[in-house]
């Protein structure tokens, strides 16, 4: 069933390209892959069980003088991301419909990325892991440079740039992770690393942790190491934005819960205050230049940045927390990854509407659009909402439960991250009330709202939205199966 999660998207491209002569043909082709792709994302949420730990194992020999393997599985931390990437896929493709240049190749390398998150997401072999994350690159590449606006090509190079020389500490950790473990323990399977020990014990211990945090923190992203994503989220499509902010980001958090935490538990007590201080300053930094944007897009893009800052809040309560609260902020941290690839991709799909109708991101130019665009307008408060962690959406009980747990650990690092929460319900409600409502504006007459296609886009994440908001254990139950067993290793 995994290959399967892998091979469809790769499947859709070569049908998109072999039979996608037409605008309409390769749209259609499209959709019904994304489709088919959410169905079996869904399919594998609803039969992962719980209490089953690691499931859907597919195990064959790739590189077996090196012992490297083809070696696929889920756990409850990564079941999760697959149905994200499912949801994100749909979303991505409704939201290119008017897309004109190129339509063949742009939906092709769209399914190729989607393709290539997957095999992040349920890879267990460090190697195929590896591989599945260099992969992405030429797409979100191809897809920026070729199909964006503004500055695209700079934008792309510095994408690619970044994100490459963070692979580089990652291959490198993976390296001297195999080399320092001993003869006949040498392995690249997650599964057993995680179980046995082992990876902990090496001697460089600290380096590879390093190296692995470094990789992670790139695509996270974590402050310094943020730069790139403002001017990619600026001049990317909005099927991009989508895919960057909802998943690709998410691969940067997953990387840190399941081989930094999973792997290299002292490691990550002994650098939980160093996390603790990134985390503050993520989430503040972030806030503080949303509110200086007047460009709509970057400024969703910065408020991606300061919401990451609340997976790093969790990610360093693990090692300082006991009792009930021992793991609430790791779960929190995951759940954060999940429901904030929703609400922002909600918010892109909502900007590049707005773009599309109004040909401009200036936030001064704006106001008065709710009573043109009344669907859209909507859509926008409620991803604005979700964003700023109101009861009811998807956003508050992850941080809520990212708050109990960093208390507990670090009271002053939580208390001031919680400041974050105020700036965002301010930088948010001031950008609804900016563009969307105030005095009518002439030159706004014409818009028109929202079509069943956006519908289409703004209901696929609208919905998960509110349905984890309202019961956020249809996630939290199947996380705390998958982040057990690294609690563990923090003897929780």
């Amino acid at each position: 069933m995994l290959t399967a999660i892998i091979v469809v998207p790769l499947a859709g491209a070569a049908l998109v390209l072999a039979l996608g002569r037409t605008a309409a043909l390769a749209r259609a082709i499209a959709l019904s892959v994304v489709l088919v792709e959410l169905a079996l994302t869904g399919a594998l949420f609803a039969a992962y069980d719980p209490a089953g730990g690691y499931s859907f194992i597919e195990r064959a020999d790739w590189i077996p003088a090196l012992g490297v393997q083809y070696l696929l599985g889920v756990d409850g931390l990564s079941v999760p991301m697959v149905l994200l990437n499912g949801i994100l896929g749909v979303a991505a493709v409704l939201s290119s419909w008017t897309v004109k240049e190129r339509v063949r190749e742009f939906f092709l390398w769209l399914l190729v990325l989607q393709a290539a998150v997957m095999g992040v997401f349920v890879s267990m072999d460090l190697i195929l892991f590896f591989v599945f994350w260099e992969l992405e690159l030429l797409p979100m590449f191809l897809l920026i440079s070729m199909w964006g606006t503004g500055r695209r090509e700079y934008s792309a190079m510095k994408f690619l740039v970044f994100t490459f020389l963070g692979s580089a500490f990652m291959f490198a950790a993976i390296l001297v992770l195999y080399f320092s473990l001993p003869d006949g323990e040498r392995t690249f399977d997650m599964m057993a690393l995680a179980g046995n020990g082992l990876a902990g014990a090496i001697a460089p211990a600290a380096l590879v942790f390093g190296g692995f945090l470094i990789a992670f923190a790139v695509k996270l992203p974590i402050f310094p190491l943020h730069t790139w994503l403002p001017d990619a989220h600026t001049d990317a499509p909005t099927a991009v934005s989508v895919m960057l902010a909802g998943v690709l980001l998410k691969m940067g958090g997953y990387g840190l819960l399941r081989i930094n935490a999973g792997l290299f538990p002292g490691e990550l007590v002994s650098a939980a205050p160093l996390l603790a201080v990134l985390a503050v300053v993520n989430v503040l930094y972030g806030a503080v230049v949303v509110m200086r944007q007047t460009d709509l897009k970057r400024m969703v893009a910065y408020s991606s940045v300061s919401h990451m800052g609340f997976v790093v809040l969790g990610l360093a309560s693990v090692g300082a927390t006991t009792g009930q609260l021992s793991g609430v902020g790791l779960n929190g941290a995951a759940l954060q990854l999940f429901t904030h690839g929703i609400i922002t991709g909600l918010l892109f799909v909502v900007v590049g509407l707005i773009y599309e109708r109004a040909h401009t991101r200036h936030i001064p130019d704006m106001g008065g659009m709710a009573k043109q665009m009344p669907v859209i307008a909507v859509a926008f408060l409620l991803a604005g909402f979700g964003a700023l962690g109101l009861p009811g959406t998807a956003g508050f009980p992850a941080e809520i439960m990212v708050f109990l747990g960093g208390f507990t650990a670090y009271a002053w690092a939580a208390a001031l991250s919680a400041f974050g929460i105020v700036l965002a319900a301010g930088y948010m409600l001031w950008a609804a009330q900016r563009t969307m409502f105030g005095p009518r504006i002439e030159r706004w007459d014409g818009l028109r709202d929202a079509t069943a296609v956006d519908m289409g886009a703004i209901g696929v994440l609208l919905v998960p939205m509110l349905v984890i908001g309202v019961y956020p254990r249809l996630l939290t139950d199947v996380f705390d199966a998958g982040l057990a067993p690294i609690l563990r290793g923090f003897g929780g």
